[in-house]
């Protein structure tokens, strides 16, 4: 939330630049489905941020920018985290705040080297809490092999934020010949994932309004530079890799599907729910395939090289329970089809928004 600050007035916004009709769903106002990662973040891109930036944009976008600098290739992200609660079942919103932009990094084949972070810290908020939280970052940085280089502190008046904050921009060096983005998937690619899915998400949930399960569920935060080395030790052209963050698998695919127009084919029998988020899932009416991950990656593969990227997945602490869970096609272009347990098909559409809000 912002401050209340009186600000003078903007310069005149040409909006007949923007994208109509009916660029946001009819939202004169943001909603929470806006940053939920799914249909609605997207429009919100595409028919206001992308058209307002004008010439300066990179249509780009993505989650994270590669970038020339004389012979050497840098990866460049950054991230906003503000989950709630700060503290949920086996991380916070320090952890997601290191292992989340490090993740980023690593999708397009970098090796994290610095972060930056950010703090917005609202008034009342007790140092203890803060301090919990930076001790959590800090650690979490180590553990990822990151240096915390430079950064920034803003506070905002007591009712204006929700406590704590985040922002971690950071950068990675690129191998030679590594080329990782979502528009070289083709048709025949293998689509692996590297464990349980929809951890993270129930994680924050089970605490969140006093709800219980019966078990604890505790967040699968993790970086994933090590299984991604892991991966490209094999020697495998490694065609598109993404951390199924907020929209959980389904928005992945779909991003991934629209990006290099390919279809992809889903066997949801083989996808790796743990049984406490399945259970979870039924009792709140939610789809695992749209419950947010932190901690897990989504591969396309060439067919040739998917058994010894699998093997070593497996061989890794953080790939033991990686699966097989489709592969690229060419029918249905743009589109995740999933066959069901049953023996029928359904479309698996990208989110509108996000199914639990504020995960990250």
């Amino acid at each position: 939330m912002r401050e209340d600050l009186s600000i003078p007035a903007a310069p005149a916004v040409d909006v007949d630049g923007w994208v109509c009709p009916m660029p946001l769903r009819d939202a004169p106002n943001i909603v929470m489905g806006h940053g939920g990662g799914g249909a609605m973040s997207g429009e919100l891109i595409e028919h206001l941020f992308l058209p307002a930036f004008g010439a300066a944009a990179d249509a780009g976008m993505g989650d994270s920018a590669v970038l020339a600098i004389g012979d050497t290739r840098l990866a460049f992200s950054t991230d906003s985290f503000v989950v709630k609660p700060l503290v949920f079942p086996g991380g916070s919103i320090g952890e997601l705040a290191v292992n989340g932009t490090v993740n980023d990094l690593a999708m397009a084949g970098a090796r994290p080297l610095v972060l930056s972070t950010a703090f917005i810290l609202e008034e009342g908020t007790a140092l203890s809490e803060i301090a919990r939280v930076a001790e959590a970052l800090g650690t979490a940085a180590s553990a990822a092999g990151v240096s915390l280089v430079t950064g920034d502190t803003k506070v905002v008046d007591a009712g204006h934020g929700d406590g704590i904050f985040v922002n971690t921009a950071g950068i990675g060096v690129l191998a030679d010949g590594v080329d990782i983005r979502p528009e070289r998937a083709v048709p025949g690619d293998i689509v692996i994932v590297s464990g349980d899915i929809g951890v993270h998400g129930i994680a924050v949930m089970s605490c969140r309004e006093g709800l219980e399960f019966g078990t604890t569920v505790l967040s699968d935060t993790a970086p994933l530079t090590g299984l991604v080395s892991a991966m490209l030790g094999t020697g495998a052209d490694l065609h598109a890799l993404r951390d199924p963050t907020r929209g959980g698998v389904a928005a992945t695919l779909n991003e991934i599907a629209r990006a290099a127009g390919v279809g992809v084919s889903l066997d949801e029998t083989a996808l790796p729910v743990p049984a406490a988020v399945r259970d979870a899932c039924g009792l709140l009416g939610l789809d695992p395939l749209y419950v947010a991950n932190e901690g897990k990656l989504v591969a396309f593969v060439p067919a040739a090289d998917a058994e010894p990227v699998l093997a070593a997945m497996r061989a890794h602490p953080l790939g033991a329970r990686a699966a097989v869970i489709g592969s690229c096609v060419e029918e249905h272009p743009g589109m995740v089809v999933a066959r069901t347990a049953l023996g029928g098909t359904r479309v698996v559409d990208l989110p509108a928004g996000e199914q639990l809000p504020r995960i990250c």
